[in-house]
C-alpha cells in the first residue's frame, strides 16, 4: 500500500488534567476540580470517538512533587481512567502511560491485559522510563536511577510484559462444559524469566488479550530510547519542532526497526503537535493570548528551564535577548528527556529566538501551531507528505473545548483533503493503526521444545 493510499493516524493527548497549556485551568470554563471528575473523561472520550480519532492518549504524572499545588496535573491512574472511558465508547483506542521505572512487570501486564479484555481490544500502553527524579521519594527506592540504568531496566521490563501477554496460547481456554475442561494446561506457560533486574515466573492468570498484545507506544528519543522503540514499539510518540528533524527521526526509526528484522511500515511515528484553533486566525490568536495572559511569563520559563537544563535566572536575565545556549548544562549531565531538549534547542538556534519568543513557541515541549483549521492542516499535510510523520498526537490546549475544536473544525478539513478517514474500519486499536498482530511467543517456544525433544 503506497503512502497516498493511507490516511493520517490521529490521537488526542489529554495532558496535565485540564489541558497541555499550563494556564488552561484558569482560562477554561468549569471548576478547577474537573480534572478528577469522571464527567470530563467520559465527555472527552465520546467527543474524540465522534471525530473518529484513532485513540485518546492519557499521560501520567505519578507525583505532583515537581509542581506542588501550583496547578492540576495528570496524576490519576491511567488504566482506571481509561476503563471508565471504555465503558462509554465502542471503537476508539485507549492509550495510557505507565512507568517501567516505578511499576512491576507482572502487575502492569495484568492491568493492561485487563483493559484490553474489557475494551474488546482497544488498549495501548505508553511505556516510559521515568525521568523525573522526584518520583523516587514516593516509592522508597532511594536514588533515582540514571538514564542508562532506567533504560536497562525498561528493556527487561518490556520483554517480560510481552512474554506474559503471550503466556496463554490463543486456544488455551477450552470452555468445554461437557468434558469438564476449562483450560488446556499444555497451552498455558510459565515464562521463568531471570534477568539482572527481575525474576518473574508467570503466567498471567487469564487468557491472552484480544489484540494478542495491547499496542505498545514508546516515547524515548535519545539514542538509547530510539533503539528500545525500534525493538519493541508499535508507535512512537516524539517531540520534533523542525520539519527536517521530523524527517530525520522517522527515517532513523524505520532504519532501526528494519535492523531488528521488523517491517518498518509496522512502526508508526506520531509526533506531538500542540494546536490552538479558531475559525479565523484572529480568534485563534486571541485564544492563545488569553492562555498566556492568565498564566504569566514565570511558569512557562520555569517549565522551559526544566525541559532544557538551564538555570531559571539565565532565562530571566535574557528574556528579550538571544537564547543563552552557553548556559546549557552538558547533555551527559541532564536528567530529563533528551528528545524534548534537543528539539527545543534546535528550534531556538535555527530561528534565532529570544527567550521570550521561545517560551511562547515551544508548546510545552512540542511544536505549536496556532491558526485556522486550514492553516493547521497545511502544516500537518506538509509534514506527513514529506515523510516526517505517520500521523500526529494532537496536544489539546484546554479541555474539553480544545478537543471539540479539533473534532468540529480540524477533522472535517483533513477529511475534505482526503488525509483522514471518515469512519472506523476495524474493531481493535492494533488493526486501526495498521500494526501487525504479534505471534504467540509462548506457543512458538513450546513448539520448538517439542521439536527439539
Amino acid at each position: 500500500m503506497s503512502r497516498e493510499d493511507r490516511s493520517m493516524i490521529l490521537t488526542a493527548a489529554l495532558m496535565h488534567g485540564l489541558g497541555l497549556h499550563l494556564g488552561a485551568w484558569m482560562a477554561r470554563d468549569g471548576e478547577a476540580s474537573d480534572y478528577v471528575s469522571p464527567s470530563l473523561y467520559t465527555e472527552c472520550a465520546r467527543t474524540a470517538e465522534a471525530g473518529k480519532l484513532h485513540a485518546v492518549f492519557l499521560a501520567e504524572q505519578i507525583t505532583n512533587q515537581e509542581n506542588g499545588v501550583e496547578r492540576p496535573c495528570g496524576t490519576l491512574d491511567t488504566a482506571i481512567t481509561l476503563a471508565l472511558m471504555a465503558g462509554t465508547t465502542e471503537r476508539i483506542g485507549l492509550v495510557g502511560t505507565a512507568s517501567t521505572t516505578y511499576n512491576e512487570p507482572y502487575e502492569l501486564a495484568r492491568r493492561f491485559a485487563t483493559l484490553d479484555h474489557l475494551s474488546r481490544g482497544r488498549a495501548g500502553w505508553n511505556s516510559i522510563a521515568t525521568q523525573n527524579p522526584t518520583v523516587a521519594g514516593q516509592f522508597g527506592r532511594g536514588e533515582h536511577p540514571d538514564h542508562e540504568g532506567r533504560y536497562e531496566r525498561a528493556d527487561e521490563f518490556i520483554e517480560i510484559v510481552c512474554k506474559l501477554w503471550d503466556s496463554w496460547e490463543p486456544d488455551a481456554l477450552a470452555g468445554d462444559k461437557a468434558a469438564g475442561l476449562f483450560g488446556r494446561a499444555d497451552k498455558v506457560h510459565e515464562i521463568n524469566y531471570v534477568g539482572k533486574h527481575f525474576s518473574v515466573r508467570g503466567p498471567l492468570p487469564f487468557p491472552r488479550p484480544p489484540q494478542g498484545r495491547p499496542v505498545i507506544f514508546q516515547a524515548g528519543s535519545s539514542p538509547r530510547g530510539r533503539d528500545q522503540a525500534a525493538k519493541f514499539a508499535d508507535a512512537v510518540f516524539t517531540a520534533q519542532h523542525l520539519l527536517e528533524d521530523a524527517v530525520a527521526f522517522r527515517t532513523d526509526m524505520r532504519r532501526r526497526a528494519a535492523a531488528y528484522g521488523r517491517n518498518p511500515d509496522r512502526i508508526k511515528i506520531l509526533p506531538g503537535m500542540a494546536v490552538i484553533l479558531g475559525d479565523t486566525e484572529e480568534k485563534a490568536w486571541a485564544r492563545k493570548k488569553r492562555l498566556e495572559e492568565v498564566l504569566g511569563v514565570g511558569p512557562n520559563l520555569a517549565k522551559l528551564a526544566r525541559r532544557i537544563g538551564i538555570p531559571m535566572e539565565a532565562l530571566q536575565e535574557n528574556l528579550d535577548k538571544p537564547f543563552p545556549s552557553d548556559r546549557l548544562m552538558p547533555e551527559a549531565e541532564f536528567k530529563g528527556s533528551i528528545g524534548f531538549r534537543r528539539s527545543i534547542i534546535n528550534l531556538a538556534l535555527k530561528e534565532e529566538l529570544t527567550v521570550r519568543e521561545l517560551s511562547l513557541r515551544y508548546g510545552g515541549g512540542h511544536q505549536e501551531v496556532v491558526g485556522t483549521p486550514e492553516q493547521v492542516a497545511d502544516v500537518m499535510q506538509e509534514r506527513w507528505q514529506a515523510g516526517g510523520a505517520d500521523g500526529f498526537t494532537l496536544m489539546i490546549d484546554m479541555l474539553p473545548s480544545g478537543l471539540h475544536d479539533v473534532v468540529d473544525m480540524l477533522v472535517p478539513e483533513l477529511q475534505r483533503r482526503g488525509l483522514f478517514h471518515r469512519d472506523y474500519e476495524h474493531d481493535t486499536l492494533r488493526a486501526s493503526l495498521g500494526v501487525a498482530e504479534p505471534g504467540n511467543e509462548a506457543g512458538r517456544s513450546a513448539a520448538r521444545s517439542v521439536v527439539a525433544a
